[in-house]
């Protein structure tokens, strides 16, 4: 690999008399207040840095030079390229689980994970030692003709990493734990949604929003302190261990009028630079907030592609939302004066859009046909695949999207006979959700069987 240089060319450094002089020729002298001529300093050439010389520095606690203000920024685009390439599975066992719908790094080796059964885990992907947590309960009884449940949707912890919000028993209701100890601390239940709860994102360190299938979003203000003297109060009379809270705010979805009972919010995506927030409906719609003391409607918009638009994410830095849908990722730029739409096709062999990243410039694209994409949003273009021509050369395009393909996982084979699903090699797995751990270079990949009939499960560690 060649290395990566800061620049075309040298740079020069003037001494400070030539600064001063401003026309000096190079092998002119100064000349002092006394007359007197004093040699002048030679000119410095700037060392030329390379990738390798950077790391070698860094290893042994150097300062990036003052005059390399880019290399770090440099050398994040270079690793999110190359990233992907590197990457190899190690698959992790995760019993009989069915179909893991969300999963967020709680450390360097524990990530948490929300399934479709309502299973709430912990795994540790150095061991693969598997720790269920306990979900919260509503204080009354469930409804008496209540829909079997969706189980955990949405996993989200708040910027410091003190808070995790997840679903509850009820998976209408938004349950909140203490992080690093995953201790209770709150439920909404009865005063909150109607309907599953779909996704959570954060909006500050103590500000959560929920989305629902009942066609709200739900504002919940987190104060852990208010709740803890609640929770002894509790305590001590032998009632549960967490508070039940209420709602800060509540706002309804605008309903398309060409189908209003489909207003269904299936995810959500805070903008904290630009104080904004971006939903996406059933029906086929993207709505945005601006986010003051509350939710003031900003706009709504028709997606190009509004079959199954279940994944939204949003670049702090691009200032650009992505939306999943069945066949394409639509990017959309709605700053204020330049409002665009464009959309790029993700379909391969049937490949449906299960989950969306971003970091830096690119975008990580989780199917449910058991693959990874990586689209870099600056190029315009997936990464493809390379092929070695000779020894001497270096490895060339072929034209072909570069795809990371997952394993087969587990399959309840008695879903497979029920269902005459035919052979396991046939059936590969949606990736529901994906989360990198950047300082490791980890990426970790989970999901199940597309179809609802069937029981399984996957879970990936690519480093």
């Amino acid at each position: 690999m060649a290395p990566l240089q800061t620049g075309n060319r040298k740079r020069e450094v003037p001494a400070p008399q030539e600064a001063a002089a401003g026309s000096s020729s190079p092998g002119s002298a100064a000349v002092d207040a006394d007359g007197l001529q004093t040699p002048k300093k030679p000119k410095r050439l700037a060392a030329r840095r390379s990738l390798v010389d950077y790391l070698k520095g860094r290893e042994v606690g150097a300062r990036v030079r003052a005059g390399l203000p880019g290399f770090d920024g440099e050398l994040r685009s270079f690793a999110v390229r190359k990233l992907p390439e590197l990457l190899r599975e190690r698959e992790l066992s995760l019993g009989t689980i069915d179909k893991v719908f969300a999963s967020q790094w709680l450390n360097a080796r524990q990530v948490v994970c929300g399934t479709k059964c309502n299973t709430l885990f912990v795994v540790d992907v150095q061991s693969g030692q598997i720790m269920r947590i306990p979900l919260m309960r509503d204080r009354g009884p469930p409804p008496a003709h209540a829909e079997p449940g969706c189980g955990i949707h949405a996993i989200e912890l708040n910027p410091s990493k003190t808070l995790l919000a997840t679903g509850g028993e009820n998976p209408n209701s938004l349950a909140i734990y203490r992080l690093p100890t995953l201790d209770p601390l709150c439920l909404g239940d009865r005063h909150g949604h109607k309907d599953w709860i779909f996704a959570i994102d954060w909006m500050s360190d103590t500000v959560v929003v929920s989305g629902s299938r009942d066609g709200t979003l739900g504002i919940w203000k987190i104060d852990p302190d208010v709740f803890q003297s609640s929770i002894a109060q509790h305590s001590d009379a032998g009632l549960p261990v967490y508070a039940h809270i209420r709602p800060a705010e509540v706002e309804d979805v605008p309903r398309a009028g060409t189908n209003p009972g489909n207003c269904k919010v299936r995810a959500v995506a805070f903008s904290a630079k630009r104080q904004e927030l971006g939903a996406v409906t059933m029906d086929g719609y993207f709505h945005l907030w601006k986010v003051q003391n509350t939710l003031s409607r900003l706009l709504s918009i028709r997606l190009p592609y509004c079959r199954e638009n279940v994944c939204l994410t949003y670049c702090d830095e691009l200032s650009l939302y992505a939306v999943g849908s069945q066949s394409h990722v639509s990017f959309l730029d709605l700053r204020q004066g330049h409002q665009s739409v464009r959309h790029l096709c993700s379909r391969e062999g049937g490949t449906s859009v299960r989950s969306l990243s971003f970091y830096e410039h690119m975008i990580t694209v989780g199917t449910g046909h058991g693959s990874l994409l990586f689209y870099d949003v600056r190029a315009q273009k997936f990464l493809e695949e390379k092929v070695l021509v000779s020894q001497h050369a270096s490895p060339r395009p072929t034209g072909r999207r570069f795809r990371l393909i997952c394993g087969r996982g587990w399959l309840n084979p008695d879903d497979l006979r029920m269902n005459n699903f035919g052979v396991l090699g046939e059936l590969p797995n949606a990736l529901y959700t994906h989360c990198y751990n950047w300082p490791e270079m980890k990426l970790f990949v989970a999901g199940g069987p597309l179809p609802s009939g069937l029981r399984g499960n996957y879970a990936g560690l690519w480093s």
